[in-house]
């Protein structure tokens, strides 16, 4: 968080610079007055479409970051309930079945979470082991009836893991698009230099303005960036889902 502040404050005194630079060799001359109007207009319309960018793309990271958090709790919740499914099959195979997804989850937890967070790409490793748990599960020597729809259960929840592992992995490597960045870059460098256009001739009001907009700009394009790391930067979820169900993991 102070390393964001420091940027925005950066950003914010660079613009206040510049405005200086601007009063102090381009003074206000007499036929600066009657392009106010035309001014006034672009920097409306400039504001309102940059308005519209940024709205786009908050929603944009809020939902993938709302979706990534709903498939990682889907998915520590579905481990979670074929753990305990399986007492109810043939004790082999209920070893066989916790032993598995102790694995799953631990490799999970220790392996993916840190890729996810650095932007690496996940592998099979966890596909495999996930297949190892399916497989596991048709080994039902001498079942009772019981213990076959438990299987069936099993294979349920399975599913339902599968899904929100196969969202997770489509949340880490989702973005935003580069035409929307391009759109908050640029938007926002035009947005703060058209104020350059109106000629406040208290200066003081002038840096206080810019540096005003240009750190809340600042500010809202950090928290895009941030939201659009969905398991990494301050925002992002951990494993505390998962462990929360596996301690030892």
């Amino acid at each position: 968080m102070t390393e964001t502040l420091a940027i925005v404050l950066g950003v914010a005194l660079l613009a206040a610079a510049c405005v200086g630079v601007k009063h102090r060799f381009w003074p206000m001359g007499p036929d600066d007055e009657p392009r106010e109007d035309v001014a006034e207009y672009i920097s409306m319309m400039v504001g309102v479409l940059y308005a519209l960018v940024l709205g786009l793309a908050l929603v944009s990271v809020w939902d993938t970051q709302s979706s990534a958090q709903q498939h990682v709790q889907t998915e520590a919740s579905a481990a979670h309930q074929v753990y305990l499914l399986a007492d109810g099959l043939p004790s082999e195979d209920a070893r066989r079945m916790r032993s598995g997804m102790t694995s799953y989850v631990g490799h999970v937890v220790n392996s993916e979470f840190p890729a996810m967070a650095a932007g690496r790409p996940l592998g099979h490793r966890g596909w495999d082991l996930l297949s190892d748990v399916r497989t596991a599960d048709w080994r039902l020597a001498g079942a009772t009836a019981s213990q076959q729809v438990t299987a069936q259960e099993v294979l349920a929840q399975l599913s339902v893991l599968d899904d929100a592992r196969r969202g997770r992995e489509g949340d880490a490597t989702s973005g935003l698009s580069p035409v929307l960045w391009f759109g908050l870059i640029v938007g926002g460098v035009l947005t703060v230099a058209f104020m350059f256009m109106f000629g406040v001739r208290r200066s003081f009001t002038h840096v206080a303005m810019v540096m005003g907009l240009t750190a809340l700009i600042t500010f809202v394009v950090l928290l895009v960036y941030q939201l659009n790391q969905p398991f990494g930067g301050l925002f992002s979820i951990d494993a505390s889902s998962f462990t929360r169900y596996f301690p030892g993991a």
